[in-house]
């Protein structure tokens, strides 16, 4: 097999998944997990890039910024944004590397702290969408909305805690840090950028970057991360092994494969949701159109078997 260069982009649920409390010992547990994936892919010879959400941890940090208000300023959204890429970078990149080196394997793993070029006239500031922190039911979005002010909406068709709270996300145009981040990847580095979808910021009056209020999609700017490094092949791990078809409904149908076309088509019927599937379908189309050679979405229990077309969804011409 080449050395093919796959950008990984990893769920932030699956670091902090619903039910945990949010400890760094779980969330190292869970890291774990993933990298033992992670290290299987490398085994087979692959190049990899690897990105990650943050909703569940930007906004629990959100959340301590509000309790802890009256004894230390608060920080605002894209400073805690690079607060959770060094977090979440630290605890991939030290079990990563604790991974490869009891493998025998001589690779070197680095974090990047990345900037993401975007609009500051993006509608998304309009339209908040993003859903980050815990998951609510009503009573408690409730009582979030009338202590907090958050915008809290809908995010699941089916289940008692089906509520998060919702921030803008603009479009991500372009990796700041990306020169960098290539010249890593071509002298042998695993390379954790672009985390939590990347700090958001825009081009000020004086030409200079200014950070902004908002969570940009992890995927979309994956997506971007993959583009900048030439990489083969797009994996989005999320908590499902396949795509769905009318998804939460009696007539729900898996996909295997679906064409670029196909995804289009699917995607303005409306099948994925805009704070959930809709984001990793649109950024495996934007990955095949600019020329990547394979996108695949499934779970990570599946990842390596949908790398090999067993399992997942592929995303193809």
């Amino acid at each position: 097999m080449g050395k093919e260069t796959m950008l990984v982009a990893l769920g932030g649920n699956a670091i902090l998944r619903a039910d945990d409390k949010g400890t760094a010992e779980e969330q190292f547990r869970n890291i774990e997990t993933i990298c033992e994936q992670l290290l299987e892919l490398i085994k087979r010879g692959y190049e990899l890039v690897i990105t990650h959400g943050n909703g569940p941890q930007v906004g629990n940090l959100a959340i301590q910024q509000e309790v802890a208000r009256r004894s230390v300023p608060p920080q605002p959204l894209d400073v805690l944004s690079a607060m959770t890429q060094g977090q979440i970078g630290y605890m991939i990149q030290q079990t990563l590397a604790n991974d490869l080196k009891r493998a025998g394997i001589s690779k070197p793993v680095v974090t990047v702290i990345t900037q993401v070029l975007v609009d500051e006239d993006d509608v998304a500031f309009r339209s908040p969408q993003k859903p980050i922190g815990p998951f609510y039911d009503w009573r408690e979005a409730r009582e979030v909305i009338d202590r907090d002010g958050y915008l809290i909406e809908k995010v699941k068709p089916t289940g008692k805690r089906a509520y998060r709270r919702v921030v803008p996300s603009p479009d991500p145009i372009r990796i700041v840090e990306s020169d960098a981040i290539r010249r890593l990847v071509e002298s042998g580095f695993v390379v954790i950028a672009s985390g939590g979808g990347g700090i958001p910021v825009v081009t000020g009056d004086d030409g200079g970057l200014k950070g902004v209020e908002g969570v940009i999609d992890k995927d979309l700017a994956g997506e971007k991360l993959a583009e900048a490094i030439g990489a083969d092949i797009f994996l989005v791990i999320t908590d499902v092994e396949k795509v769905k078809l009318n998804f939460g409904k009696p007539n729900e149908k898996d996909i295997d494969r679906m064409t670029v076309d196909e995804a289009e088509r699917y995607l303005a019927e409306g099948h994925f949701l805009p704070g959930s599937m809709g984001p990793k379908v649109l950024a495996c189309i934007r990955f095949i159109r600019w020329g990547g050679r394979k996108a695949v979405i499934t779970s990570l229990d599946k990842s390596l078997d949908a790398i090999e077309g067993r399992a997942g969804t592929l995303v193809c011409r």
